[in-house]
């Protein structure tokens, strides 16, 4: 798909052929694996000359009010006066340049950052072209405010922020009607669903309806950093009601008033979601996004063969966390094979990083046991153990009570500070959700361990971070390999620079998806997990290695994202889910960069 803009000699050659009427019928699909029109208000065509445009099914004001079709003051003179527009807009034709320094000057004039949010969420839902090319220009400054650490300050005020309506929700109220609502839905071929039921949003726990935020944030990014075309995507949130009063009585909250669903009724409802996706969009993917740690392994598990899907929060943060500390390792010459790994917190996230972390060691040849005896989880308790009461999705994880036995203890669960101590660890990765967790005793245990320990406070947003960098940095003077789950600016330490990795998910999550669309596979499996994490290992390696980096910097999302999305359609043949018939092992870096969309404005006909 051609990204450049049309220029002036074209508009006009395509203002004559329309005028003799002899555009061409071709519709322009992103993926190639569908005729089905993008909307029930407009379709992407090309003309005779294989260029791209527009059939829109109304015009005059209403092109102004639907985010897709408002291309504001970019309309050109011809399109006003054919579409209606006429006198609706200022007389100023501006270019998308233009429009883009109006629309940055008035981001950098708003004075916090929840006010920046706000203001891009409306241009978002005022023009979504302009939106997303605001973001791409400037991805580095503005994925912390539509991302972390700043969506989860408007979550918290969702019920505040709110003022137009985005995605679909599904409630106890609809979901009996649950493929009526998605004929409801504007876009009719939905590649990319982001669902989440907001009952553990980042670090911040339950936050009812609000979560919507969270989806709506992910599929910015699936979009400006990963190529997927936001005429494909939904935001789902799964109101299934809330545990806290507070919102409850809250006379502004937007979602239904009860207690949270469980049990049999939680997964009935889940059932009739999935099953209502698979009849109205049999091509989605589906990102499980901010589940509780006791639905996030079930959800996981129940539908990953039904619909493609796969939990960010379980394998996207595993997937990030490894890379990251396979990078690390390679920085100091050694293996993953050989490190001693504790991780604070046994959650989805921290449960998914043991996973990762597992079959990276087994990748470098150990046996499950050899690696399994490596890797030393905590929960809020203390360290897992085979002996201990604990949920079951965290028993692969938990140790034998005989290798704990003769280490030297306080009580009888050790704690992390002991942890550290007995396993002489090398690696320490925080995704407890518990701010400042990594003391200073905790730090300088990981200092008395190793030369360059590796210590990452993954935690989100900013205020349930572990540990500060600065704090890391100085109590190790400078030698801890830091990386962080919020973007944190370098420290500066004894006259040099440290950098200060950000372990985002945004490396993996995107890409992920958009390599699953584009293999069409039936199942997102293991290995195309893995796959994603490797290419970003190897992406970091081949840039920015050699620079000290253990993780790019954001402003490369696309390129990263690229990378990401090959090799996951490559695992995809390779473990036998992919269905495309369209790509194949000889040509799959030019079919996705064919098909990374990129936000332009195209030529409007009436249809």
């Amino acid at each position: 798909m051609r990204n450049t803009p049309f220029t002036d000699r074209e508009q006009l050659e395509f203002a004559r052929l329309q005028a003799q009427g002899t555009l061409a019928g071709a519709r322009a699909s992103v993926y190639d694996a569908s005729m089905v029109r993008i909307s029930k208000y407009f379709d992407v065509k090309r003309d005779a000359y294989g260029r791209e445009y527009m059939e829109v099914y109304f015009d005059g004001i209403a092109l102004l009010r639907l985010v897709m079709t408002n291309k504001g003051t970019a309309f050109t003179p011809e399109e006003r006066v054919n579409l209606g527009l006429d006198g609706l807009l200022p007389p100023q034709v501006n270019t998308m340049d233009q429009q883009l320094a109006r629309v940055y000057g008035g981001f950098r004039r708003e004075p916090t950052p929840i006010a920046k949010y706000q203001y891009l969420r409306a241009l978002q839902e005022r023009n979504e072209i302009l939106y997303y090319a605001l973001l791409n220009r400037h991805l580095g400054e503005m994925l912390p405010i539509v991302y972390t650490p700043t969506v989860g300050e408007a979550v918290q005020q969702f019920n505040f922020l709110y003022q137009s309506a985005r995605g679909v929700s599904f409630s106890p109220v609809n979901i009996d009607r649950a493929e009526r609502v998605l004929a409801s839905f504007p876009w009719e071929d939905v590649r990319m669903i982001v669902a989440t039921d907001s009952s553990a949003i980042l670090g911040i726990g339950d936050q009812g309806y609000g979560g919507l935020a969270i989806p709506i944030g992910k599929l910015a990014l699936y979009t400006a950093g990963g190529g997927v075309s936001p005429f494909h995507t939904m935001p789902v949130v799964l109101d299934v009601g809330t545990d806290r009063a507070d919102l409850i009585e809250d006379p502004f909250y937007l979602g239904v008033r009860q207690r949270r669903l469980r049990g049999d009724a939680y997964f009935d409802f889940f059932d009739r979601f999935v099953d209502a996706v698979k009849s109205s969009c049999p091509r989605a993917v589906i990102q499980w996004e901010d589940l509780s740690k006791e639905a996030a392994f079930s959800v996981l598990d129940r539908y990953r063969k039904v619909i493609p899907s796969f939990n960010d929060d379980i394998q996207g943060t595993g997937a990030v966390t490894l890379a990251g500390v396979v990078a690390a390792c390679r920085l100091r010459g050694e293996r993953l094979r050989d490190q001693a790994v504790v991780i604070h917190g046994a959650g989805a996230g921290g449960v998914g990083v043991a996973w990762a972390i597992c079959q990276g060691m087994l990748r470098e040849g150990l046996t499950e046991d050899e690696a399994l005896a490596r890797i030393f989880v905590l929960d809020s308790k203390g360290l897992l153990a085979k002996d201990r009461p604990m949920e079951e999705y965290k028993r692969k994880f938990a140790q034998d009570p005989a290798k704990i036995a003769a280490w030297k203890k306080a009580g009888a669960v050790p704690t992390l500070l002991e942890t550290l101590e007995n396993t002489r660890a090398t690696v320490l990765l925080g995704l407890s959700g518990q701010p400042r967790s990594f003391s200073e005793p905790v730090i300088k245990a990981m200092a008395a361990n190793t030369p360059r320990p590796v210590i990452f406070a993954l935690s989100n947003p900013t205020s349930a971070c572990e540990a500060l960098p600065e704090e890391i940095l100085a109590l190790t003077e400078g030698r801890a390999l830091v990386a962080t789950g919020s973007p944190f600016p370098p420290v500066e330490l004894d006259g040099k620079t440290l950098p200060i990795g950000q372990g985002n998910n945004a490396f993996i999550f995107p890409g992920l998806g958009f390599g699953s669309i584009l293999s069409d596979a039936r199942e997102i499996t293991d290995g195309m997990v893995l796959a994603a994490a490797y290419a970003l290992v190897d992406y970091t390696a081949e840039k920015h290695l050699d620079k000290g980096l253990i993780y790019p910097p954001v402003e490369e999302l696309q390129e990263v994202s690229t990378r990401v999305a090959i090799a996951v359609i490559r695992a995809a043949f390779e473990d036998g889910v992919a269905r495309s018939k369209k790509v194949d092992s000889g040509n799959v870096e030019a079919y996705v960069k064919a098909r990374f969309w990129q936000p332009k404005y195209l030529p409007f006909v009436r249809g």
